[in-house]
């Protein structure tokens, strides 16, 4: 029962959230966004404010990308119903989603970072009122070559991969970050837009 008043209250925040900030890192696939936030993860990893959000996909947890938890299409689809994700959205035939408990951190003045996809950027605009979107990017080539070495698509599905990159403009305004180079080099600038955002909420919350 206590459950279940929590999640109704929840339910009815007033949107948008205006506590808090949300940075959302964007990007084609093979632009190493993940590796970012990994990056950033370590670097800020006594920032109790910082919250790196870990999504909920349809599709198990390999171990050499993003640890993530991982649901049945079945049970993602019960789970959506029941209020559980703050944002959800499909891209590439799978499903994600952010777990609700965001609103709270967010209402609280924390900062919250996650990989999103571009599609869902107006959702996550209504839903919270300070965002700040990281567009990670990188040369076609690399982009190639980071796929393939992935080896779960063939020549064909990259290509095609890559072409719906190039028609695909991102939402809004956004911060490109080229990560062509050292991961280091974009890891450490994620690092200083985050704590940006930082100073961002704390102001925020006294407004």
């Amino acid at each position: 029962m206590m459950a279940s008043a929590m999640l109704e209250r929840e339910q009815s925040r007033a949107l948008p959230i205006r506590n808090g900030a949300f940075v959302a890192v964007v990007g084609p696939s093979g632009a190493g966004k993940d590796t970012l936030i990994a990056h950033a993860r370590a670097a800020l990893a006594g920032e109790p404010q910082i919250d790196f959000v870990r999504r909920v996909i349809t599709r198990p947890c390999d171990g050499q990308t993003e640890e993530h938890d991982s649901l049945s299409d079945a049970a993602f689809a019960k789970a959506l119903a029941d209020g559980a994700f703050a944002l959800s959205w499909e891209a590439h035939g799978l499903c994600y989603g952010l777990p609700a408990e965001i609103d709270l951190a967010l209402d609280n003045g924390h900062v919250a970072v996650a990989n999103l996809s571009r599609g869902a950027l107006p959702a996550l605009r209504e839903r919270y009122a300070n965002v700040a979107v990281v567009e990670v990017t990188a040369d076609p080539e690399i982009l190639a070559a980071r796929l393939a070495g992935r080896g779960r698509e063939s020549r064909e599905e990259v290509l095609a991969r890559l072409a719906r990159t190039i028609s695909c403009e991102t939402t809004g305004s956004a911060i490109a970050l080229d990560n062509s180079g050292a991961p280091e080099i974009a890891g450490d600038k994620l690092v200083g837009i985050i704590r940006k955002a930082m100073a961002f909420a704390d102001i925020s919350g006294t407004v």
